[in-house]
Parts: C-alpha cells; sequence; structure tokens
C-alpha cells in the first residue's frame, strides 16, 4: 500500500470517506466492493484510536439483553460468525466464565434464561466455514468444579457458574488493517496521516474535503459526490469545521480503560462485577490477562484524552472488590496499560454503561448540507454490518442497485480454509525458525506470513526475536514497505505485537529503530524523537 496523497492530482471520487478506524475501513472495503471510486483519509494511524483501545473482543453483546436489545443482539451474534469465517486467521472461539452467586441479580434463575436466549440469537453459530470455529451451547458448573478450574474466582456466596463462548480478537489493530488492504485491493486509495481541515462547496453541495498531509505539510482537495463521516469520537468535530463552527462538541463518549498484567486465570475468561455494578472481565491474552473495561462519560477534548495512575487504581480498587481479593492486582503488577474513547448514540440515559452500542447514519442534506452522510456510535463487532447498511443509503441517494460481498470472501491475508491445518504446514515449511514464532506470526500475517519470512531469511539479523511470542525484526520492514507504518508507534503497537506486552526493552527497542529510521531515512533528530515518543507511549503513568 502507497499513500496516495503525496501523488494525487486531480482525481475525483464517488466517495471519500473521513476516518480509517474499523468504521471507515469497512465503509471504505463495502464501497470499493461495490464498484465506487473511494478514497479514505486518516489524521493519525489506521486503526490507532478507538479500534486499537477494545477488549480483544468479536462479541454478542450478552448485557444488551439487560437493556432488551435483542435487534442489537443478534445483529452481533451474526456479524460474530462473519467475522469467523471472513478473518480465521483473527476471531477465535473464547470460552466464557460466569459465576453465579446467592444473590438474586448474579444467580442462576435470573442469568439461565439469558443464556438460554443468548443461545437462540445465536442458533446459526455452528454453521462457521472452518469447523474450529464451531462455538457451543453454554453449559452450567457446580461450585466445586467452579473453584477447581479457576480458583481466582470468588468464593463467598457462590454457587456454581455458566460457561459459554464468544470470541476473541487477536489483534484488532491488523483486523482493521485487513479490511483496509481490502478496500485497497478493490481500488480503493487510502492514506494516513492526511487531515481534513475544511470541506470544499459547489452548488450548494459537499464536494469534497481540503486534506493536510501531516507528514510534509502540503494541502490537498480531493473532490467528491459523497462524502462519508466516520470519525468516531471525533465526528461531531469534523461536523463542526462542514458548519463552520470547529470545535463544538455534540456527541458523548465513554472512556474505556485495560490493564495488562500477569497471568491470573487458568482455562477461561472469567466475569465479575464491580460494586458499582458493572461488569469487568479477565480475559486471557498472549499469556498474560487483560482486565476490562472501565465505562465512564468522558467530558472534554478527544484529542487530549490520557489515562493518569489515579484513573488506573480507582479501577485496580473496582477489580480487587469485584473477586474478593484485596492484592488480585497490584499496581506493580501491570505490563501494560491503554485507553480510549467510545462515541455514543445519546439516548439520555445517564449511565454510559448503560447507553446503547447502536449506531445511526444521518444524512445531513435536510440541514442544509448534502453531500455529507455522518456515522455515529456501534461497535467493532457490527462494523462489516454497519458498513453494508450505510452503502444501502448511498446506493438509494445514486440511483444504484448492488449487493454486498464481504461477508461472502475472506479479507485480504486472511484466505485460509482450515486454519490448523495452515498452521501445520507453516511450521513445516519454516523449521529454521522457532514453532512458537511461526505459529504467532501465521496468526497475524496469514498469507502475507511468506513476504515477511522471505525478508527474515534475508539477512540473519532480520530473524532475531524481540518477544516473548517469538516477533521478529523482519516484521518492522514489512510494516514500513508494504503497510504504511511511519512512525515506531505504528510499527510496534499497529502493525506488529512488539509493544503490546510493555516495554520490550531497550536492546529491541533500539533495534527496531535502527531497523526502521533505515527504512524511513530518518536522520538523528527523528530518530531520538521517535525513541523518546515510544518510550512515552510504553510507559505505565505515576
Amino acid at each position: 500500500m502507497q499513500r496516495f496523497i503525496e501523488t494525487h492530482t486531480d482525481k475525483a471520487y464517488d466517495l471519500i470517506v473521513i476516518g480509517g478506524g474499523i468504521s471507515g475501513a469497512a465503509v471504505a472495503y463495502e464501497a470499493a466492493s461495490q464498484g465506487y471510486c473511494v478514497a479514505l483519509v486518516e489524521k493519525g494511524d489506521f486503526g490507532a484510536a478507538t479500534s486499537s483501545a477494545t477488549s480483544k473482543l468479536i462479541h454478542g453483546g450478552l448485557r444488551y439483553l439487560a437493556n432488551f436489545e435483542y435487534g442489537l443482539v443478534r445483529e452481533s451474534l451474526k456479524e460474530r460468525k462473519t467475522l469467523e469465517n471472513i478473518a480465521p486467521n483473527f476471531v477465535y472461539p473464547l470460552p466464557f466464565l460466569v459465576p453465579l452467586y446467592k444473590t438474586f441479580a448474579r444467580s442462576k434463575w435470573l442469568l439461565e434464561p439469558g443464556m438460554i436466549l443468548y443461545d437462540l440469537l445465536s442458533y446459526d453459530k455452528a454453521f462457521t466455514w472452518d469447523r474450529s470455529k464451531k462455538l457451543p451451547l453454554h453449559r452450567s458448573l457446580s461450585r466445586g468444579k467452579t473453584l477447581d478450574l479457576e480458583p481466582v474466582v470468588k468464593a463467598d456466596g457462590l454457587t456454581g457458574a455458566i460457561l459459554y463462548s464468544d470470541c476473541a480478537n487477536l489483534m484488532p489493530e491488523r483486523l482493521t488493517l485487513a479490511f483496509i488492504k481490502s478496500a485497497a485491493k478493490y481500488g480503493a486509495e487510502v492514506a494516513n496521516y492526511a487531515k481534513v481541515e475544511d470541506f470544499v462547496r459547489a452548488s450548494g453541495r459537499i464536494s469534497g474535503v481540503v486534506v493536510r498531509d501531516r507528514l510534509s505539510g502540503k494541502m490537498v482537495t480531493l473532490r467528491g459526490r459523497l462524502t462519508v463521516n466516520c470519525g468516531g469520537p471525533w465526528a461531531d468535530l469534523i461536523l463542526g469545521v462542514a458548519r463552520g463552527n470547529p470545535g463544538s462538541q455534540q456527541i458523548r463518549r465513554s472512556e474505556g480503560i485495560h490493564i495488562l498484567t500477569r497471568k491470573l486465570t487458568q482455562h477461561f475468561a472469567v466475569g465479575g462485577v464491580t460494586p458499582s455494578g458493572r461488569p469487568c472481565n479477565l480475559i486471557p491474552w498472549r499469556g498474560h490477562t487483560l482486565i476490562g473495561t472501565t465505562d465512564r462519560e468522558y467530558v472534554g477534548d478527544p484529542d487530549a484524552y490520557c489515562v493518569t495512575r489515579e484513573k488506573i487504581q480507582e479501577y485496580i480498587d473496582e477489580v480487587n472488590a469485584a473477586f474478593g481479593k484485596q492484592d488480585l492486582v497490584k499496581y506493580s503488577d501491570i505490563v501494560y496499560v491503554y485507553g480510549g474513547l467510545r462515541p455514543l448514540i445519546d439516548d439520555q440515559t445517564k449511565d454510559v454503561y448503560k447507553t446503547s452500542r447502536k449506531y445511526e447514519i444521518f444524512d445531513h442534506e435536510q440541514e442544509g448540507m448534502p453531500g455529507l452522510i455522518t456515522v455515529e456510535g456501534g461497535k467493532y463487532t457490527t462494523s462489516r454490518n454497519l458498513a453494508e447498511n450505510v452503502l444501502k443509503a448511498v446506493n438509494r441517494k445514486f440511483g444504484r442497485r448492488s449487493k454486498s460481498v464481504t461477508a461472502k470472501q475472506y479479507l485480504a491475508g486472511s484466505e485460509i480454509h482450515n486454519l490448523n491445518s495452515f498452521i501445520a504446514e507453516a511450521k513445516s515449511k519454516y523449521r529454521d525458525f522457532t514453532e512458537q514464532s511461526v505459529d504467532f506470526l501465521a496468526r497475524i500475517y496469514g498469507t502475507e506470513l511468506p513476504a515477511v519470512m522471505e525478508i527474515a531469511r534475508s539477512d540473519k539479523m532480520y530473524a532475531s526475536t524481540l518477544d516473548a511470542d517469538g516477533e521478529i525484526l523482519a516484521q518492522v520492514i514489512y510494516a514500513v514497505r508494504a503497510e504504511m507504518a511511519m512512525t515506531l508507534k505504528d510499527i510496534l503497537i499497529g502493525r506488529t505485537g512488539i509493544g503490546w506486552l510493555g516495554n520490550p526493552g531497550d536492546k529491541a527497542l533500539q533495534m527496531v529503530a535502527q531497523v526502521a529510521g533505515r527504512e524511513l531515512k530518518w536522520d538523528q533528530a527523528r530518530m531520538d524523537h521517535e525513541l523518546e515518543a515510544i518510550y512515552r507511549s510504553l510507559a505505565i503513568p505515576n
């Protein structure tokens, strides 16, 4: 992939998509696959904000049943299966253990009917392309079996547990990138670090955008018949620019913090409930436990958002209380921490935890801005279906008829019919690498693995391992040459998992920086700046 913004001349597009998170990526892919000429611009890196700050799950939204949002749950469960099919190397069955207690709110009598309904709403979950992705029905466990399997569970008042399955999202950043690559395969032109500064108007219509290339400072005008605002938590700020009122904020934002720590569970993801009544999950991920998430309203500039020690400690206290163990998680246990903002549809719900994760598609023609559509709300799991619905609206405006194909074909790099066979073949082919390394790389690169391994075999240094999962230096070169990585953070957080287990150490960071700097032609000042920035990004707030 190449940043089209650097060579753009005067090409006109059918659709201009603003935002390169999962929503914008899915819309660009959907539109390009239906034959539209598409340009996508993202002010930062692809999938680096809200789409990166997830619990690494693809889930049906069990808790939405309590809000009677059966349609949202069914849509989520359908899309969960679709993502298992089209992204088999990223999406995996993950068993969840939900402890049951004597209190009515956590009793079997309340939760069992919900699980039966959840199974009914996912009636088609067995029909996956790859049989290894098939999810079982829920089942009950006794109190003794629950404590044997997961001693982390709070024992006081425990009566048993329910075991059910949802799905893990191994690396949301690369799954988002797979949507971007799929769009590009259909001809979409994409660019990161390209910020919309203004809108173009002609004959009373929005007819394009003025974009600043944040790497060169160059201003570029893009012309398009229709612009789709997929700015997520920044969507209202983008609308403010279109309305001539920059800086205005209208949407609600929810803050979600996640903590990565040592391994706390034995077999399953384990659910708990904080004293305030919010769920918190202990999720197994890459030999560690991911704890999340908070769900509190954030008021302020989304660009100024950051995670603080105070917020982390407050969440640790809630998690410890939820599992009845004062020292289950200590601040010193934290390996990595991250947070992000989610846009919410404001339904006047006081508590953002109870606010819907529905999405809405707004056509601004009635307010005097024809040529502009905004997408708000939603969640990672349903993004592909959101995009399909956006294109239905686009097709009506353009008077076209075309059908979606995105649920019926693999994403770019995920063309794998049988994942277990694919990984076994990769291990056999690359015997000069450790099995652990090949296993992990095969999952995050899928059918692109040979290109990475070719680089690794070209120079012994590029086969150097950088973390416990066996990630290698060759990935850095591939990220720059083939995946539009522009910074160390893009490489360590957005293209690889090297930074996701915390600071990999000075030696590893220096190796990555030297290779990236050579590929991107950084001088010493830029090298120092990049290293300073990544050390800051990987640091635990104190």
